[in-house]
């Protein structure tokens, strides 16, 4: 079953850079340990929430804004879409993601098949 995971950061959590990612033993171990079992289908670090821009309509008009869609303690820093047998396994594999050790979260949401 295919299930996306949504990587949240604290707001005034640490943004650390890919090559900090990559030297940081708590991020390659699970990197690691996700590709030796192939549950990872796709995915992408996202810039920042200020780097975002919301877009509206109403009627006719288009409007723009820019930020996350909503403020939040938290914001969404990446995804993985992983292919896993089911949701415990999903919740097994998130609960070892660095983001959800390190303060964050980590969402767990199936994917429209």
């Amino acid at each position: 079953m295919k299930y996306v995971m949504f990587i949240c950061t604290p707001v005034d959590g640490e943004e650390l850079s890919p090559e900090e990612i990559a030297d940081d033993p708590r991020f390659t171990s699970y990197i690691d340990h996700v590709r030796a079992g192939g549950m990872v289908k796709g995915g992408a670090r996202l810039r920042p929430a200020d780097a975002a821009t919301t877009v509206r309509v109403q009627g006719d008009e288009v409007l723009l804004s820019d930020g996350p869609f909503a403020e939040s303690k938290e914001y969404i820093a990446g995804f993985d879409i992983i292919d896993v047998a089911d949701l415990d396994e999903a919740i097994a594999l998130a609960s070892r993601h660095p983001a959800a050790l390190g303060g964050g979260s980590v969402e767990v949401r199936p994917i429209w098949e």
